[in-house]
């Protein structure tokens, strides 16, 4: 099953040549989540080929505009478009103000339903889950409410191993094994064969971890532990360190940091200051710390294999 992560946008609030707004999209299966909308998100989803009508559900960090300024426009073509398919929004208290006063003086009515659900953005918790993934809210620290999402794939099935499986079983038998049953005699109740015996180790579990805005925080560390891709924000260089903490924003460095006591995978760091039009000093900052550090370039695109397992 896919996990795959697209960057579509990774600049700050001024926007630069060929840097937007910050979006992302994680694609688990065939579910496609959106973080954050920024200016021109649907512009993106275009260049890339992804259909908003695919998009069931919006997850947005905080309400600064270089994160969801764009939403608007994306559900305004969703309902041109003619989506009937409810979408649901995840994000802090305000959001819903925010849209359905834009909606209301734009004398705009939609042909969908719009389902909110307002995070507490102090919590680490569980806000969402399907059968593919759960999502948690991650505490941010910044000028006004802010969260992360924390995506963690569902366990998957063990596979059989075909050495391991007793002669005779019947495909009825064969089929409640491949669904993680035990076989029991039907008429006695007795254990005939355990799923746990004749299966392959647990399969690894993917992670996404999206630290959105936020003054480096290294407690953070620990929700975040051993994730598979990591992307924090990295809006200076470390001689900008003290300007950094005033607005509640990291360094490239400090990122990296938290990667290090994180212990994660991969590394990705954005949300670039539009002072920066040559992003190499940030990434090699980061790697100071965190060697498999890369930078969420638009277009940008990583893959968690199945057979990812982190040291």
């Amino acid at each position: 099953m896919e996990f795959e992560l697209r960057i579509l946008g990774s600049g700050s609030a001024t926007p630069v040549p060929n840097r937007h707004h910050t979006a992302q999209v994680l694609t688990v299966g065939n579910m496609l989540y959106l973080l954050d909308c920024g200016e021109g998100t649907q512009r993106r989803l275009l260049e890339h080929k992804i259909s908003p009508h695919r998009l069931k559900v919006i997850f947005i960090s905080h309400l600064h505009g270089d994160h969801f300024f764009g939403l608007f426009g994306l559900l305004g073509t969703m309902h041109l478009q003619g989506r009937t398919e409810p979408l649901h929004l995840f994000g802090p208290a305000g959001l819903d103000e925010v849209l359905t006063t834009q909606f209301r003086h734009s004398g705009t009515e939609l042909g969908f339903e719009l389902e909110y659900t307002l995070v507490d953005p102090t919590q680490h918790l569980l806000v969402y889950e399907d059968r593919n993934v759960t999502v948690h809210t991650m505490p941010m620290h910044h000028r006004i409410p802010c969260c992360g999402y924390l995506f963690r794939e569902q366990p998957r099935r063990r596979s059989l191993v075909r050495e391991l499986l007793p002669a005779g079983l019947t495909p009825t038998q064969l089929h409640q094994l491949a669904q993680g049953e035990d076989v029991v005699d039907e008429a006695t109740g007795a254990m005939l064969v355990r799923h746990a015996d004749v299966a392959g180790p647990p399969k690894h579990a993917r992670s996404y971890a999206f630290c959105s805005d936020t003054v480096f925080t290294p407690s953070m560390a620990e929700m975040v532990h051993k994730v598979d891709i990591l992307y924090h924000e990295a809006t200076f260089l470390e001689e900008l360190r003290e300007r950094a903490a005033v607005t509640l924003h990291s360094t490239a460095r400090q990122a990296g940091e938290l990667a290090r006591l994180a212990d994660v995978g991969q590394l990705l760091i954005g949300h670039f200051s539009s002072r920066y039009r040559d992003l190499e000093p940030l990434l090699r900052e980061a790697r100071t710390e965190f060697s498999n550090t890369q930078l969420a370039l638009e277009g940008t695109i990583v893959s968690v294999p199945t057979t990812a397992i982190l040291a």
